[in-house]
Formats: structure tokens, sequence, C-alpha cells
């Protein structure tokens, strides 16, 4: 004869039955978010590996023989190239995807190259003070992209089209000029203003590099206009803004160096490097 369950009973088991519902939808969505996560990583993997590698004519090994009064600031440099080349690289896989076509050419390689000629030409001039200045290191400066160059320049079916908010290039001319006004223009503050007294030994190099100076703000803003909705929020800054300080500082400190080697050399100098973008 069978006795009826008590009541209690049967909560309890309705209530275990509930927690183990409760358990195994818990693992059910664990195992989900694990797996998500497992493919992201391996998406992102992929992305970091799809960008290759940037690699740069070695310099040292192209020197003549470093006098000792010019090794330490010639070792400084070189080290400062491969610091280059490693931002460069970082820069690279950050930026997967990111503009047109020639997005890593115009945002990494171009001022890379700036940046190196700028260092390598501060090597010769090191070396120069005390020995025959090297020519034809300027040659090194350039680098080129690796494996993997085309996903990291932005093509493939995601970044193929052009942005929606860049000027087509059927326009002509006008679209062309609206571009361009839509641009805005860089300006940077005036060195020559802010020099003290330039000795006469050192006022044709100190003309040469200010005239550089001009000439690296008119490069920025043409590639300002011919960059026009490229990029992400960050675009100007990082790939002209940022650039055309490091030129406008190493530039600036060849003005000082040329200064300080016969009269005192000018300090502060390098807070006029910076520049801004105007609307």
């Amino acid at each position: 004869m069978s006795r009826a369950l008590p009541k209690y009973n049967k909560r309890r088991v309705v209530m275990i039955g509930g927690a183990s519902a409760v358990v195994l939808s818990a693992a059910v969505i664990a195992g989900s978010a694990l797996a998500g996560e497992t493919q992201n990583n391996a998406q992102n993997a992929t992305t970091k590996a799809a960008a290759g590698t940037i690699s740069c004519p070695d310099v040292a090994s192209q020197l003549p023989a470093v006098p000792a009064s010019a090794k330490a600031e010639v070792d400084r440099n070189l080290a400062l190239l491969n610091t280059q080349i490693a931002e460069a690289n970082k820069r690279l896989a950050d930026t997967v995807g990111q503009g047109g076509p020639n997005f890593v050419q115009n945002a990494i390689l171009g001022p890379l190259k700036d940046k190196r000629a700028s260092t390598i030409d501060r090597i010769a001039i090191s070396i120069g003070r005390t020995a025959a200045k090297p020519t034809g290191l300027d040659t090194l400066a350039a680098c080129s992209l690796g494996a993997g160059g085309a996903a990291a320049g932005g093509g493939g079916a995601a970044t193929a089209a052009p942005s929606a908010s860049a000027p087509a290039q059927a326009g002509g001319d006008a679209a062309g000029a609206g571009a361009a006004t839509a641009a805005g223009t860089i300006t940077c503050p005036d060195v020559a203003s802010q020099l003290p007294a330039v000795p006469a030994s050192a006022k044709a190099e100190v003309d040469r590099n200010l005239a550089l100076l001009n000439t690296q703000i008119a490069e920025a803003n043409k590639r300002l206009a011919d960059t026009v909705g490229q990029g992400g929020p960050n675009f100007v800054q990082n790939a002209i803004l940022g650039p055309l300080k490091d030129k406008r500082a190493s530039t600036i400190d060849r003005i000082a160096i040329s200064i300080g080697r016969t009269a005192a050399k000018p300090t502060g100098l390098d807070t006029l490097a910076a520049c801004t973008l105007n609307k």
C-alpha cells in the first residue's frame, strides 16, 4: 500500500529541480561567453598578424669611423632610430583597417621617413664637427612595409570603399577646392622672432632651418587638404600634427645647436614646436 508523498518533500523536489536548471543555464551562458571571448581573441590575433612589420635600412653599419667626441651623441641618435621604428610598428598594429589605401604611407611611413631623416642628419652633423661629414646617409631614411602590408594599408572589403565624407574626385577642381577649404589650416608659433642675436658664423645654417620650418608647415597643410575624410577623429593629430611637431622639434634643436657653437645656446625654444589646426 503506497503512501502519498509529504507536501514538503514535493516542494524540495521542485526547488532542487529549479536549482539544477539555474546551474545548467549558468553553465551554458559561461560556455557561450568563453567561446565568444576565444573567437574575439583569435580575431584580434589575426588582425595584429595582418599588420605586417616596418623594416628600415641599417644606419650604424653605413657610418664612417665615429670620433670619440661624437660617440655619445651618435649612439643616442642610433638608439632613437630604433625607438622610432618600434613606435611606427606599434602604430601600424593599432590602426589596422583605418583610412584608405594610402593610410599607411601617409600616416606612418611618411612621418617615419621625416623623423629618421632629421635624426640621421643630426648624426652626420655630430660626426662632421671633428671629422669629414658623411654624405649620402639621407638615402637610408625611407622604410618599407613587410608581410601583411596590404591588410595594414586599409585594403580589403571592409575599407576598400571610399569614405562617405571624402570628396569625390569626379567632382573636379570645384570639389577639390571645397575639400581644401573644409580641411582648415595649420598654424605654428613663429621661431625667428624668438631667437637671440644670431652669430654671423651660424646665420646661414639658421636661415636654412628657418626656411625648412616654413616648408614643413606648407607640406603639412598640403597633406591636410589631401586627406580630408580619411581616418578616425584622431587622424589629423596622429598623422599630421604629431609628426609635424616632431620635425619642428628637430629643426628647432638644430637652430639652437648652431647658435650655441659660438654664443649662448638659446633655451625654451622647444615650446614652439607644437602647432594647431584652425578651421
